[in-house]
Parts: C-alpha cells; sequence; structure tokens
C-alpha cells in the first residue's frame, strides 16, 4: 500500500553501502501537524539511492513511500521507504502516467457524450 507525505527537506544524507551490497540513504521531512511539526525519517534504497541526488535542504517535497515491518529477536521494526519525490511546482513524470491511446476511448464516444446517467 504506497502512501504520501508533503513537507519541507530538513536533512539528507549521505548513502550507506554495507558488505553485503545494499545501500541505503535517509531523508528527514519536517511535516506540518498541527501544533507541532513532526520530523519524518524515510529511506530510500538501492537504486531508489540516486533519487536524493537533486534534493536539497529547504525544498518543499512529496514523497512517496510504503511502510515495511519486520521483526528480529522477539522485536518488531518500522520503516518508512521511499519510492517516488516529487519537489514543489513540479510535474509527475511521463512514466508516472499511464499511457492513453485512441485504443482506450470507444469508437462511439461521441454518441454517448451528452447521455448523462443522472
Amino acid at each position: 500500500m504506497a502512501y504520501d507525505l508533503t513537507g519541507k527537506v530538513k536533512l539528507v544524507q549521505d548513502a550507506q553501502t554495507f558488505g553485503s551490497g545494499f545501500t541505503k540513504r535517509e531523508v528527514v521531512v519536517t511535516v506540518e501537524d498541527g501544533k507541532y511539526p513532526q520530523e519524518i525519517c524515510l529511506e530510500f534504497v538501492q537504486d531508489k539511492v540516486s533519487l536524493l541526488d537533486a534534493v536539497q535542504p529547504g525544498q518543499e517535497v512529496t514523497i512517496s513511500f510504503d511502510i515495511r515491518g519486520r521483526e528480529y529477536n522477539g522485536r518488531y521494526f518500522n520503516n518508512l521507504q521511499g519510492w517516488k519525490i516529487q519537489t514543489s511546482g513540479e510535474a509527475p513524470a511521463a512514466a508516472d502516467k499511464p499511457p492513453v491511446s485512441d485504443a482506450d476511448v470507444p469508437a462511439d464516444f461521441d454518441e454517448y457524450e451528452d447521455d448523462i446517467p443522472f
């Protein structure tokens, strides 16, 4: 399940690469949530690490992320794993939009244009 979060970038960490070859990079986003702003840490892993290259502290961003959970030694941990980041005022990339072709539009579309069911 995907979630979105919008806020201002507070901090972008350097990428970390572990002995296993796993790479991650974290970003902290300040979200205005009522009286007390929340500082939310999200991680980007493997090929998504490069999405943070153009992000600077102070930028307004919207991040799409998944919630990941796991158990380790009887304790449970949650991670917010980002997979898309959009800076304020930036249009979503064309790859994010589903393609539309003439094949998706019925041939008799004009016939139904004024036929409102209510």
